[in-house]
């Protein structure tokens, strides 16, 4: 694969490849180390422009706004990266097996999460960052998440119900809980504190334990 043909695979949205210039294409690698190491706030064009290697006036005749610039990287990174990922590989390697235990899909969300995260941390880190601030992308994420995985979610919780394995809470609570309990740890992991001394598997362990603690069904 090419310098950027990561990129232009990227930006393939329904079908439908964007061609980029070589300075397009620079300027949105630039994007996304800057937006990924300072936030998108603190980030100027011409940051970008310097680090791309470009004047700052060839960026704004690809992208009219900073925020334009943002939503380029953003969209079709959902729609490439993330929705596939959720609809094909996150589903198949998490929702569709059968578990013993409530315990043993949370270790196995978990797991795939905490790789995931790991793999692709630059563009992970503009979404924790940028979320908060962007409806836009508060809602692509949602959209992702309510069509892919949810109903999936809730089957397996009703399912551990049933089998009184676990509290009957409703199971958007049960998500929530479980969803950021994960999301706490792997926040604190590879942003919060990213260079602490982890030991991984000890705290996976550790927060798998914290939720089962809470979520066990007791007599």
């Amino acid at each position: 694969m090419n310098e950027h043909q990561w990129l232009q695979e990227l930006l393939k949205v329904n079908n439908e490849e964007v061609k980029l210039s070589d300075k397009q294409a620079k300027i949105l690698e630039a994007a996304i180390e800057m937006f990924a190491e300072k936030g998108y706030a603190a980030t100027s064009t011409s940051e970008i422009a310097k680090r791309a290697g470009v004047a700052e006036g060839t960026i704004f005749r690809h992208y009219k706004t900073k925020k334009d610039l943002l939503l380029a990287i953003v969209t079709p990174t959902i729609t490439k990266v993330v929705a596939p990922f959720l609809a094909k590989e996150f589903v198949k390697e998490v929702f569709e097996h059968q578990y013993k235990s409530y315990e043993d899909f949370i270790r196995a969300l978990m797991k795939n999460r905490f790789e995931f995260v790991k793999k692709h941390l630059p563009l992970i880190r503009i979404f924790w960052q940028e979320t908060a601030f962007h409806a836009e992308i508060k809602e692509q994420i949602q959209a992702v998440f309510m069509q892919n995985v949810y109903e999936k979610f809730k089957r397996i919780i009703e399912y551990f119900q049933a089998k009184g394995e676990i509290v009957e809470l409703p199971a958007n609570a049960i998500i929530r809980m479980t969803i950021t309990t994960i999301v706490g740890f792997l926040l604190t992991r590879f942003l919060v504190l990213p260079d602490g001394q982890w030991d991984d598997e000890l705290e996976m362990e550790r927060t798998i334990r914290f939720l089962m603690d809470g979520l066990a069904k007791r007599d």
